[in-house]
């Protein structure tokens, strides 16, 4: 009975550190994600020249300038996540079973770690930085972002089943993927039109009125009209879905996460709204993606929480029977 019991203490040990270790994980490439925003809001992402994986030709740039620092810290900070998440799954596999979702989660998140680092070496080496401002880019830009949120999305999910039962991913119901989705239209007409409020940045309100209805106007500055009129909408559902969560359940954990989902969308269109009135400064920047980030961490742990209770009520259901 000792040995059971002292076995059953190590398990739960180990689980505890793995789990501290995955939201440490998640911690740091949030971090790296709004270091990323900052390099190209800030048009450093030429720093380190065309040169992949080297900066300038060099392992390590000598003299460098400003932009240089900032695209070569990006590039250290997502090595150090690209071991991390590496490691996590690593040590997925020594914690947990076979089969068991934390594995599976994990290795999701090593192989989008991996074409997270493919899509990153991709906009230096096909030039998709500093002032290039072609529909490339910005599909290009679509495709990392969704990259980076399934990665975000992939640790999380990692973090959340480590401290659980369950050894199988719960059953998203289909209100909760359809918010997801309009949460992932929202975040990519968001980089877009960041990305032409750095490349066409406005003097004042009415000059950028002006340039964004111009006939000549970049597709870029379209989607700086548009992507104000997507978010709203997308808003609606979001909070349709998260209300429904809030009524239909009692369980805390669905509850917390329903009711962060519903204050992180009104402080994203409160931080949107600023974001525009101070025309897109940086810092605003960087934190208009800080919460759109955080909103979609909310909905994925909406999900996660909201699935569970499905299953469990199922399982609960088919024993009463």
């Amino acid at each position: 009975m000792a040995s059971v019991a002292g076995s059953v203490t190590a398990r739960s040990t180990a689980t505890r550190a793995f789990a501290a270790a995955a939201w440490c994980t998640l911690g740091w490439n949030l971090l790296v994600i709004l270091w990323g925003a900052y390099v190209r809001a800030s048009g450093s992402g030429a720093g380190c020249g065309g040169h992949w994986p080297l900066c300038n030709g060099q392992v390590v740039p000598s003299a460098p300038q400003g932009a240089t620092i900032i695209e070569y810290a990006h590039r250290l900070s997502s090595g150090v996540a690209l071991i991390a998440v590496f490691a996590l799954a690593f040590a997925a596999r020594r914690v947990f079973p076979k089969h068991h979702a934390v594995r599976k989660a994990s290795v999701a998140a090593a192989v989008l770690i991996v074409t997270e680092a493919l899509l990153g070496a991709g906009l230096v080496l096909f030039d998709y930085v500093a002032h290039n401002a072609s529909a490339g880019r910005a599909a290009y830009l679509s495709l990392h972002l969704v990259n980076t949120q399934l990665l975000l999305a992939s640790l999380f999910t990692t973090a959340w089943l480590a401290r659980r039962d369950e050894s199988a991913l719960p059953r998203v119901r289909p209100l909760l993927w359809a918010a997801l989705c309009a949460a992932l239209v929202v975040s990519i007409t968001g980089a877009i039109a960041a990305l032409g409020d750095t490349l066409f940045p406005a003097t004042s309100l009415a000059a950028g009125m002006s340039q964004d209805f111009s006939s000549a106007a970049s597709g870029l500055l379209r989607l700086r009209i548009i992507h104000p009129a997507i978010a709203v909408i997308a808003s609606v559902l979001i909070l349709y879905s998260a209300l429904r969560s809030l009524r239909g359940t009692t369980a805390a954990g669905t509850r917390r996460a329903a009711q962060c989902v519903l204050l992180l969308v009104f402080a994203q269109l409160c931080v949107g709204a600023v974001n525009i009135a101070l025309l897109a400064p940086v810092f605003m920047q960087i934190g208009h993606l800080l919460v759109a980030d955080l909103l979609w961490l909310a909905l994925v742990a909406l999900a996660l929480e909201g699935g569970n209770i499905t299953r469990s009520a199922g399982v609960l259901g088919s024993r009463m029977a």
